[in-house]
């Protein structure tokens, strides 16, 4: 639970919202009283996120909660039956989403989108679903979609593609020296075919034929020119965590920094007091354009019927593909 640093600090901070990650997890009731405990810092139902992928990345984890295949898993049936593989990716996020809605957890960090190179870091890996875009598309929208339906958000990461990083840019800064029509031609497909998404993430890379200088999450010709731009995102940009080792410069600096290259959100993670405060003394109120992007979003989630299928289902189409 919050400590009373943390209550004070949250009540005069009034962020957006909140991130838990395996440090906040204890038990279900221990959740949704966090959960009610952060939400009553700041007065309102404020968004909650996780990182519920599956796999390696996964908060929620067993006993106390399902295991959740990879996102690979899909992309791997997808090789051998597209419309089971969407149907398969679409019912774990619902079921995903059910979990999350039962804690209180509104937002969920998902899908991947990136398209990953052979050489790709292992810190996306087998988060990838596919190694080609069509397919990391098709499989995208049904994670999309069956989230909204579900009534939890999903945030589609990382903008405008994480696939070529060959270094972990939680420790360091990857560099990316593909041209931009190497780029266009690969990376940002799936990303254009999901544009409509409510939320999106940026990723921490250096695109060196975009801007040499600057990482996509503190560059607003990454942001203005590709991600607004080429690729057509119009909803809530989030950066992604701001205490990764990729960028360089002071808390405040690196908050002030993703808003001024055109982030909506600012997004911290590690829970450092330290840290948290010179975050916020770098933020600003929301933008009017970011209140638009956040109700435009509201406005997507839905309350659909519960799927037909349930999880042996899932696991036996599953299994099929990796026999």
């Amino acid at each position: 639970m919050l400590d009373e640093a943390e209550k004070r600090f949250f009540a005069a901070a009034d962020p957006l919202g909140f991130i838990l990650f395996t440090r906040n997890v204890e038990s279900p009731d221990q959740m949704r009283k966090l959960v009610a405990e952060m939400r009553g810092c700041v007065g309102r139902h404020a968004p909650v996120l996780i990182d519920q992928e599956g796999g390696r990345v996964q908060r929620l984890r067993p006993p106390r909660w399902p295991a959740h295949p990879p996102m690979a898993a899909f992309g791997r049936l997808a090789r051998s039956d597209r419309e089971r593989a969407a149907r398969a990716a679409a019912l774990n996020a619902r079921l995903i989403a059910a979990e999350l809605i039962g804690l209180g957890i509104d937002v969920d960090c998902v899908p991947v989108l990136d398209v990953p190179v052979p050489d790709v870091t292992l810190a996306i890996g087998d988060r990838a679903l596919a190694d080609d875009p069509g397919t990391v598309a098709l499989l995208g929208r049904a994670i999309v979609e069956a989230m909204l339906g579900g009534g939890v958000m999903p945030v589609i990461k990382h903008l405008p593609g994480h696939g070529r990083a060959l270094v972990d840019s939680h420790g360091e800064l990857p560099r990316v020296t593909a041209s931009r029509a190497e780029l266009a031609a690969r990376d940002y497909l799936p990303f254009r075919a999901l544009r409509d998404a409510p939320w999106g993430m940026t990723a921490h890379l250096l695109f060196t034929a975009i801007d040499p200088g600057r990482p996509a999450t503190l560059s607003a010709k990454v942001i203005g020119e590709t991600i607004r731009g080429e690729i057509g995102f119009d909803g809530l940009l989030l950066s992604d965590d701001l205490s990764m080792k990729a960028l360089a410069g002071g808390y405040q600096e690196r908050a002030s920094g993703c808003l001024a290259a055109g982030c909506d959100v600012a997004l911290h993670c590690n829970g450092k007091m330290d840290e948290m405060r010179a975050v916020a003394a770098g933020v600003r109120p929301l933008t009017d354009r970011a209140l638009e992007r956040i109700a435009r979003g509201e406005a997507m989630r839905r309350s659909d019927p519960p799927p037909a299928e349930g999880r042996e289902t899932l696991a036996a189409w599953l299994a099929e593909a990796a026999a």
